[in-house]
């Protein structure tokens, strides 16, 4: 009787156990690098706004949101070093608008764990760019451009290039 009571608490043990580990990986997924990798590819994401209407030749104001992964930072427009590739936001010369003025966020002080000496200037979380633009009269969707270089806390990524779309309507 003995022998069948042990028996009978292991089997159980094992598959509380097993119950346990599946509830524990439906909450953190195997596949961690994985996603990890999907938030470096995609370190940045314009929010808003997708239209403007703004007065036609004057400059307006337009304010740009931004959102860095979590987990990584960007370079702030000023980054401490020369060598670092700032954050920069443009607008060609062919979309109809004119970006007369783009002012960024200070960026905040990071020192990375592996060198606290060194401290750089990032954006993390949401930033916002305050710009000017002058639209010509009429209807422009503007593919606006952010350049910026995303880290991590161990490297960083080849600096990247993505498209801001915009409807600017200039009347």
């Amino acid at each position: 009787m003995l022998n069948l009571q042990s028996t009978w608490r292991g089997t159980f043990a094992a598959a509380a156990l097993m119950l346990a580990a599946t509830a524990a990986s439906a909450q953190f997924p195997f596949n961690s690098s994985q996603d990890h990798a999907a938030a470096k590819n995609n370190a940045v994401q314009y929010l808003y706004p997708e239209q403007v209407t703004v007065p036609a030749g004057k400059p307006s104001a337009v304010e740009m949101h931004f959102r860095v992964a979590h987990g990584l930072h960007i370079n702030s427009h000023t980054p401490k070093d020369s060598y670092l590739i700032p954050t920069v936001l443009s607008v060609p010369a062919s979309s109809g608008v004119r970006l007369d003025n783009a002012t960024y966020p200070p960026g905040t002080d990071f020192t990375l764990p592996l060198d606290p000496n060194t401290k750089l200037s990032v954006y993390t979380g949401e930033f916002t760019i305050f710009t000017r633009i002058v639209a010509q009269r009429g209807n422009h969707l503007v593919q606006a451009q952010l350049r910026y270089q995303a880290c991590d806390n161990n490297a960083c990524m080849p600096p990247k290039t993505i498209t801001v779309p915009i409807d600017v309507i200039g009347k």
